[in-house]
């Protein structure tokens, strides 16, 4: 079976999981939490190299503020829980994002979950947060802006190729399947750039009820995928 390098996912469904139940949503979100430890796991076993997830979008700002704050209390304990366990299993852990707007203490379990994983060469675990899709093209466009200003690029130069080096995912190949649960049909500003020739498979299961299981659904799905990248079938290659 054809395994994809790169997957890209949008967990979406933990309020609904918890509504369904009588729970409250920070119920959901730590019940997704377990979720994203165990597809972390499985990617890791499958042979994907990179996986990328979307933890907390920069639109995710505007929910209420009791539920924001959960949410960055979670993944700042949640980084803290798991280090150990990523490093041991040999993954790098990154992340993408504005962090500013993010505590003191949240910034520093991030750069200190960096620092000690970056040599590790295994599974590669990117986690977006505070991150929007448009906001990654104004940010490239702006740092390209200012190398244009001080010569070090020529504005005549600028390809496709380039505009890639600058993006927040450069220094890993672009996704080959992105997923979405809990049944929205949308990329809701995730990987604009990044997903503009991925293999799109959405899924009605709720975060939480996403398992390994449903993963190896969805590789499955991926396999039959003919992936032509604008080309005719015959001259396709079999990844990017």
């Amino acid at each position: 079976m054809t395994v994809p390098e790169h997957v890209a996912v949008i967990m979406d469904g933990n309020g609904r999981w918890a509504n369904a139940r009588g729970l409250p949503r920070a119920a959901g979100h730590r019940a997704g939490a377990r979720a994203a430890r165990a597809i972390v796991e499985s990617a890791r076993e499958t042979g994907i190299r990179v996986l990328t997830v979307f933890a907390f979008s920069s639109e995710n700002w505007q929910r209420p503020r009791a539920e924001v704050r959960l949410l960055l209390d979670l993944f700042r304990r949640t980084i803290q829980r798991e280090l150990g366990s990523l490093h041991d299993n040999n993954v790098r852990l990154s992340f993408i994002g504005e962090r500013d707007h993010f505590s003191a203490g949240l910034q520093r379990a991030m750069e200190t979950a960096e620092t000690r994983t970056r040599d590790n060469d295994g599974l590669d675990l990117v986690v977006a947060v505070d991150f929007g899709g448009r906001w990654d093209v104004v940010r490239a466009a702006r740092e390209m802006a200012r190398d244009c200003a001080a010569g070090r690029l020529d504005p005549d130069g600028i390809t496709e190729a380039v505009f890639g080096r600058y993006r927040s995912l450069a220094h890993v190949r672009e996704p080959d399947l992105f997923i979405r649960t809990g049944g929205e049909r949308r990329i809701s500003n995730f990987l604009l750039w990044d997903l503009a020739y991925s293999e799109l498979y959405f899924t009605d299961r709720l975060w939480p009820d996403f398992d390994r299981e449903a993963l190896e659904e969805a590789i499955d799905w991926y396999a039959r995928r003919e992936r032509r990248f604008g080309r005719l079938p015959e001259a396709a290659a079999p990844g990017r």
